[in-house]
């Protein structure tokens, strides 16, 4: 009951810019802020304002922990050697440190998906080029239906929806589960299992899709490689650039990003 929404969208599906429409509102919904806080009065600015500043203050701290700086720190393995002066006696010895160690850092590029890649330009795809119009119905009237025509990656646990409500068909002869991928400092190529599309660079609803074309970043399992981290933890997923056009080739050749 009430569910016209969640209803039309199965039965209709969404725009295709909806992701994009998704991101714009968000990025003005900091001005819209701005006016309403300008606007207000009274009691409910009061609180308001409080909530704000508590907001902005927990954005500050987070800001702060993540600010790539370095700092002055205490290092009691310094000792003088020899004799030291009477006005040296108090001081201990200083060391620059990096408040992040490089784990963290490697960890932080990871999840803004930030790397000198390969490949940093590649060509646009266009809707009209990725999907193909699936006209449906009595008359073939419908034509909300659109099939991917590049190649995919769906998880090992998916299932399709039911053809009624199904807005973006994705072939099986076009799933693929594995990548090439070669390791630029050993200079060796292994075949992995893909985890995951963590994004693709044409759009943000080819990333949702897991569609993957030239210049895709895509996380591939490399626990079998016997890659350690500094504490000596096996490392289980990496991510690697395509660097072919799969739908031509047949097959995802990709490099590893280190």
């Amino acid at each position: 009951m009430n569910e016209h929404i969640e209803l039309h969208k199965k039965r209709h599906g969404q725009r295709l810019d909806h992701a994009e429409r998704l991101r714009k509102k968000e990025a003005r919904a900091v001005h819209k802020k701005s006016a309403f806080a300008k606007k207000i009065s009274g009691l409910r600015a009061k609180l308001y304002h409080k909530k704000r500043y508590s907001e902005k203050v927990q954005l500050k701290r987070d800001l702060a922990v993540h600010k790539e700086k370095k700092n002055k720190m205490k290092n009691e393995d310094v000792i003088p050697k020899g004799a030291v002066p009477s006005y040296l006696m108090d001081r201990t010895g200083m060391s620059e440190a990096k408040v992040l160690s490089n784990s963290l850092k490697q960890k932080r590029k990871e999840k803004a998906g930030k790397f000198n890649v390969p490949l940093p330009k590649v060509r646009g795809i266009s809707e009209d080029e990725m999907f193909k119009v699936v006209k449906t119905g009595k008359r073939k009237t419908k034509e909300w239906k659109r099939m991917v025509t590049k190649v995919t990656y769906v998880g090992e646990n998916y299932t399709r929806k039911p053809p009624k409500y199904e807005r973006f068909i994705r072939p099986t002869g076009l799933r693929f589960k594995k990548a090439n991928v070669t390791h630029p400092e050993l200079k060796a190529t292994f075949q992995l299992d893909i985890l995951g599309v963590k994004k693709n660079p044409s759009s943000p609803l080819y990333t949702s899709l897991g569609v993957i074309t030239k210049g895709t970043i895509i996380e591939v399992n490399v626990s079998d490689l016997g890659l350690v981290t500094p504490n000596g933890k096996v490392i289980w997923g990496k991510y690697a650039q395509v660097t072919n056009n799969p739908e031509n080739d047949g097959c995802i050749n990709a490099l590893l990003l280190v």
